[in-house]
């Protein structure tokens, strides 16, 4: 088993910024990670990704994000960092901590990020 623990989100004006944290615990984190990474879903939306970086290999971002936020991990501790900036209303969702464990996918419960205009 994996938990996957995230913290960061709240309330912020458009232009500002944020940083998510998510760790990783439990039996199912005695060997390293694939990969750690955030979704996102907004109201009436599917889940999308947002970041991923995987333990070897090239980091991924959607888009919408690129230039604005960064991913990083600390591959030691199982855990994995979104650094928001120049944040837009759009951005607004909850953000999910995804990590991938011994070929299975886990998830966080979620992180609200709201962005005022």
């Amino acid at each position: 088993q994996v938990q996957l623990v995230e913290s960061g989100g709240g309330l912020v004006q458009a232009g500002g910024s944020l940083r998510l944290s998510c760790t990783a615990s439990g039996p199912g984190t005695t060997s390293r990670a694939a990969s750690m990474g955030w979704y996102r879903q907004a109201p009436g939306r599917q889940r999308e990704l947002v970041a991923s970086e995987p333990t070897t290999g090239d980091i991924a971002y959607a888009d919408s994000v690129k230039g604005r936020f960064t991913v990083s991990r600390h591959v030691a501790e199982n855990t994995v960092y979104l650094q928001m900036n120049n944040l837009k209303p759009e951005d607004t969702a909850v953000y999910y901590c995804n990590a991938n464990f011994n070929w299975r996918v886990w998830w966080g419960q979620g992180t609200q990020v709201t962005v005022s205009s």
